[in-house]
């Protein structure tokens, strides 16, 4: 099959003829139909992420269509169309069983701790456990799209701070994720503001519909936030996974306000010192969210799939997969607004 390799961080990714993987029992192999490039595949090439060793092929985001079944698996033939939510659980423990597979103690990571989807083909464990039937009426580059950025912010403003409509969202950060939840947030009834530094993002969030807009380069975000919306937001998204973005994201709030942290901490900020005075004396909830469960999938993809959320302006850019390195660059600086998929993989 062919592949995109990485081999040195920060390298150009190699084009390489790779081996085709078979499946393992439980699971099975699909040809992949697109795969985003998100900020955590950034992460990966940069050597920021401790779970990462080299030589690797990167790629998360994905959607295919099952051309290899192994032994034992129940759910799936050949030609099913699907989509994998990024944390493959084992789908046999007490927190899969709960209904928590994102904290599957055996969990397995393609793109990260297995080989990933910049590539024609990619193994997928435990397929009953964490395969979802991809409708008809949604694109593969959507799908792909879905697969990190959109359902973690799904998950992010309905599993975990329960945004109710008529509340004030905050998006901090207006890059894929942000962007993603700006669009669910409205879907959701909820009024959104979003800040960013990079005005052509701001542009593209009032596109979007958003309430309101922030450039935190021309002053206090957080107090901008809680002028426009009265007092703060009831809820806030850190979408980048930076100090400075997370403290916005506190400082934004009304009291008791909830925030979820959705950008990946790495590299310098694995640790952060946070004005923990504001979560105090405004009695705030703080979140953590990484990924979706797999069987919350299906209410998201009914949603899209009925017209009832539009999520095609997320995608902005179809490349092929000899331009993965160059959207991986643009992370080093502000990228371009919305988000890169691969759709050719023999370009």
């Amino acid at each position: 099959m062919r592949a995109a390799r990485l081999t040195a961080w920060r390298a150009p990714l190699e084009l390489i003829a790779a081996s085709d993987p078979a499946p393992a029992a439980g699971g099975v192999v699909l040809r992949v139909l697109a795969c985003g490039v998100c900020r955590s595949d950034w992460h990966v090439w940069t050597g920021a992420d401790p779970d990462v060793s080299l030589p690797h092929i990167p790629g998360h985001e994905f959607c295919g269509e099952v051309v290899a079944v192994g032994t034992g698996v129940s759910r799936w033939r050949e030609g099913d169309r699907v989509i994998a939510p990024f944390i493959l659980a084992c789908g046999a423990c007490p927190d899969c069983a709960a209904g928590h597979q994102t904290i599957c103690a055996r969990q397995v990571l393609p793109g990260f701790t297995a080989p990933g989807a910049f590539a024609e083909l990619v193994a997928v464990p435990h397929a009953d456990a964490n395969l979802t039937r991809l409708p008809e009426a949604v694109a593969p580059e959507l799908a792909a799209a879905l697969g990190c950025r959109v359902t973690t912010a799904w998950h992010a403003l309905t599993g975990r701070a329960a945004l109710a409509a008529g509340e004030w969202l905050a998006v901090i950060g207006g890059g894929g994720v942000g962007v993603a939840a700006l669009i669910l947030g409205r879907a959701l009834g909820a009024r959104v503001v979003v800040v960013d530094v990079v005005e052509e993002k701001l542009a593209f969030a009032r596109s979007l519909g958003a309430d309101a807009v922030v450039n935190a380069a021309k002053g206090d975000a957080a107090q901008a936030v809680r002028d426009l919306t009265g007092g703060g937001a009831h809820v806030a998204v850190e979408a980048l996974g930076v100090a400075e973005t997370t403290a916005t994201a506190l400082k934004s709030l009304r009291k008791l306000g909830r925030m979820v942290q959705v950008g990946m901490p790495a590299g310098d900020h694995a640790a952060m010192t946070l004005p923990w005075d504001t979560v105090y004396s405004g009695q705030l909830a703080v979140y953590g969210t990484r990924g979706m469960p797999a069987w919350r999938y299906p209410p998201l993809l009914d949603l899209i799939a009925a017209g009832r959320v539009d999520l095609s302006p997320l995608v902005t850019r179809r490349i092929g997969l000899s331009q993965v390195t160059e959207e991986l660059a643009a992370f080093d600086a502000p990228a371009p607004p919305g988000v890169a998929v691969v759709t050719d993989f023999a370009g």
